[in-house]
């Protein structure tokens, strides 16, 4: 079978790290078993030293927009360069928690990036890298919040205010009407339910794709 670069994005609480596992369980159960999984920002040894700036911020310096968008190219330069496009070439799978469309999102969306800037950093960057697949995990901000409040300790990120998660999740969905690639996933639901429906649509995808 040919490769594939498949993505699981959406607000943090909507189960996406989760859903890709069920989605590599998935592939294996389908005999699909030379693949990786990848996540963003991180994944290499500088890109997860970003991830932990872009996180957790530094002492006594705030963070600028411009700067955190810069860092999460960066770190997803490296990812891209060092382990998505080497596995991509040797014939594996991809499973990725988050890609390109979450700096839109968030950085577009949520912080008001200018989007044409975004557009040719992307350009750059990934340098037509794109999805074959996006499953799009969409969750009510109320329930995501809810959900992300049970971890230990929440990042900067996830410290912002109600609003910005409606922005992200508007920007999403705004993408995710008119990109066919993309998949709209209920993540309101219970876990069982919304593996079922991805498992479903990968039963089709995969027949239309390889037949």
């Amino acid at each position: 079978m040919n490769n594939k670069f498949i993505v699981v994005e959406g607000l943090d609480g909507s189960g996406k790290t989760t859903i890709v596992s069920k989605i590599v369980q998935y592939f294996n159960n389908n005999n699909i078993t030379n693949l990786i999984t990848v996540h963003e920002p991180g994944g290499t040894k500088i890109s997860d030293s970003l991830r932990f700036l872009i996180k957790n911020g530094a002492i006594d310096e705030s963070i600028t927009n411009m700067t955190e968008v810069l860092m999460l190219y960066a770190a997803r330069s490296q990812l891209l360069e060092n382990i998505v496009k080497p596995a991509l070439t040797k014939g594996d799978w991809v499973i990725g928690d988050r890609f390109d469309l979450s700096s839109f999102a968030y950085q577009g969306g949520g912080r008001g990036v200018d989007e044409f800037f975004l557009y040719l950093l992307s350009k750059s960057v990934i340098n037509n890298l794109f999805p074959h697949l996006i499953f799009y995990l969409d969750i009510a901000p109320e329930i995501s919040l809810l959900r992300v409040k049970n971890r230990d300790k929440l990042d900067r990120i996830e410290k912002e205010p109600l609003s910005f998660f409606y922005k992200v999740r508007e920007y999403y969905k705004k993408v995710a009407a008119i990109q066919k690639n993309i998949i709209t996933i209920n993540a309101n639901q219970s876990l069982e339910i919304v593996s079922r429906s991805i498992y479903q649509y990968l039963d089709v995808w995969l027949y239309n794709w390889f037949k």
